[in-house]
């Protein structure tokens, strides 16, 4: 299973079992699926911010307001439809898809990496004073759809595979409460996050000398957490495709890669003791990653190679 994705196995199992369980309750399904949906906002959470950073404050929250309507379409448009044709036709070529979506991360986040690291950039930043600001917006809120499409899919198949013995309306609604929950909380989360620097300013003109404190604390910490949050958010590119890869070989057949790394887990769980959870996660993580950078970096280089070939950027 995806490293960042494994609590959200757990997660969503019990929201779509909820979900189906009381259907007549829907306000009830929702809020136990809001207060479990805190494994999917911490890689979303940790990717989205790297999209807005660059904008002016007053472009942030629209910005946000454009992804999450992306994320709407992708779950309830795209993906939800998707997933009970391929559930009722096609169930074999779900795993295949969900490893294309995790090779195209583990692209995307090499390809940050790779920037990071010193290498061609590819795609324009405000550094780069772009002509048309509108179509800077645009390509920024596609990218940013596309990724949310890729982690989307996983919440879709993870809560299908749940209710599964469902008939086909109750299995539509369900994928639906869970999308548009999920999407809330991760949104409004982010939203929050990129705008604490707003709240710090407002506080900070406040006469309570501990509001004051407050809003400067979160002046001085913003530009350090957003730092932060963009070199997660490449790494939570990295391990969830890479965990995605993983996963769908070993559901394939090949199972040698996924063994390794769970028993490389196993073992860093049982020798560590009380940080045994953590640092277990973390194995898994960082082994899953690896795999995301190798391939990342195999698929960045075709690509690219590629476009040079077409005379293309």
């Amino acid at each position: 299973m995806p490293t960042g994705l494994v609590a959200l196995l757990d997660d969503v199992s019990v929201i779509a079992r909820a979900a189906a369980a009381s259907l007549d309750d829907v306000s009830a399904a929702a809020a136990k699926a809001g207060t479990k949906a805190a494994g999917v906002v911490i890689d979303d959470a940790a990717v989205t911010p790297s999209y807005v950073t660059e904008f002016t404050p007053d472009r942030e929250l629209p910005v946000i307001a454009r992804i999450a309507k992306g994320s709407l379409f992708n779950k309830l448009v795209i993906l939800l439809p998707a997933a009970l044709l391929l559930s009722a036709f096609l169930p074999w070529a779900i795993t295949p898809l969900l490893m294309a979506g995790g090779l195209f991360l583990c692209f995307e986040g090499a390809e940050k990496l790779l920037e990071k690291l010193g290498a061609e950039k590819h795609g324009q930043t405000l550094e780069d004073q772009p002509a048309d600001a509108a179509s800077f917006e645009n390509e920024r809120v596609s990218g940013a759809v596309r990724t949310d499409l890729i982690l989307s899919a996983e919440i879709m198949a993870i809560a299908l595979a749940e209710v599964a013995d469902q008939g086909i309306i109750q299995q539509a609604l369900i994928l639906a409460l869970v999308g548009v929950v999920i999407t809330i909380a991760v949104y409004g989360t982010v939203g929050f996050i990129v705008k604490m620097d707003d709240i710090g300013l407002h506080l900070v003109k406040r006469t309570s000398a501990t509001a004051k404190a407050i809003g400067g604390f979160l002046l001085r910490a913003m530009p350090v957490l957003l730092a932060v949050l963009a070199t997660v958010g490449t790494a939570a590119m990295l391990w969830v495709g890479g965990g995605i890869i993983l996963h769908g070989l070993e559901v394939l057949g090949i199972s040698g890669p996924a063994h390794l790394a769970h028993e490389a887990q196993d073992w860093v769980e049982h020798a560590t003791g009380a940080l045994g959870g953590v640092l277990g996660w973390l194995t898994y993580a960082v082994l899953s990653a690896l795999v995301g950078v190798a391939l990342g970096t195999i698929v960045a280089f075709v690509v690219h190679a590629i476009g040079k070939a077409r005379g293309k950027h």
